[in-house]
């Protein structure tokens, strides 16, 4: 028996951070909501857990502990042949590897009919996984612990992209001046009207995008070109960077927006897409 989960792309649509803990860790108010770009974990059972690596991003991706895929068959504690086809940049702030990790529990925890692991224990894999595994729109808050489905997704047309460049999540949040900024209102907006919605997250921040910006001036570049393309509703960095997204009203003009960027910037990781509007099963 075989099973496959999707590992979907996650995007920090605001990404408020809101204190600092006396233990290090940041607080945060994020809107996340995940997209039909991603990696798929493929798990069968095996006498020992091993991992492979395919697709076009699997340069560079370990496939030993260091990989938490195979964190999570371990936690679980149960053995499987792994595969995860990447399809995803790796350290570009769209989640990548905790939606791998969330992916590898669905798909195992079917093979295996066995129960989901605690929120605790899921935090131990790394902040953004107990908001990888239903994969759905949300609120985040807290350290990742947090989660909020939040109904009506919108689905829009969307535009990613990621100049290939890597930005340390760590030195980011050093760097933010304040790390005691206002959260999101706690009334959200009518998501079904597109058009108040995408005003509304115009309103709202990503605290982190300065300094990644800082880090990597080639997100500024990537925020502009983005901005400035016809259609675009809103411009703004997915987590820590480097990845950002574009929120267009209309497949037709988004996909026009997609052939200009990708003729101007043939080099940068240039992906349409849009919102599941569904949890992961």
């Amino acid at each position: 028996m075989t099973v496959e989960a999707f590992a979907p792309a996650k995007i920090n649509l605001t990404l408020h951070v809101t204190d600092q803990r006396s233990d290090g860790y940041h607080l945060l108010d994020s809107l996340v909501t995940f997209v039909d770009v991603g990696d798929a974990v493929t798990v069968e059972k095996a006498e020992k857990s091993t991992l492979t690596v395919t697709g076009p991003m699997a340069a560079g991706v370990p496939t030993d502990s260091r990989n938490l895929v195979l964190r999570a068959a371990e936690m679980l504690g149960v053995p499987a042949k792994i595969t995860l086809n990447k399809h995803l940049p790796a350290a570009a702030g769209i989640g990548g590897g905790s939606s791998d990790a969330a992916a590898a529990l669905r798909a195992l925890t079917t093979l295996y009919n066995l129960a989901l692991p605690s929120v605790s224990d899921l935090l131990s894999l790394g902040a953004d996984v107990p908001v990888c595994v239903p994969a759905t729109l949300a609120r985040m808050t807290g350290i990742g612990e947090q989660v909020a489905p939040v109904v009506n997704e919108p689905v829009w047309p969307m535009i990613l992209i990621n100049p290939r460049v890597s930005v340390p999540t760590g030195p980011v949040f050093q760097a933010l001046p304040s790390k005691n900024n206002p959260p999101m209102p706690e009334d959200f907006p009518d998501w079904k009207d597109w058009d108040t919605a995408a005003a509304w997250l115009t309103t709202q921040r990503n605290d982190l995008e300065a300094p990644a910006i800082g880090a990597q001036p080639s997100i500024g570049q990537v925020l502009t070109e983005l901005h400035d393309s016809k259609g675009c509703a809103l411009a703004r960095m997915s987590g820590s960077g480097a990845t950002c997204f574009g929120i267009y009203f209309d497949d037709d003009i988004r996909d026009r927006a997609l052939k200009k960027l990708r003729g101007d910037f043939p080099n940068w990781w240039i992906m349409p897409t849009r919102p599941l509007g569904h949890p992961m099963a």
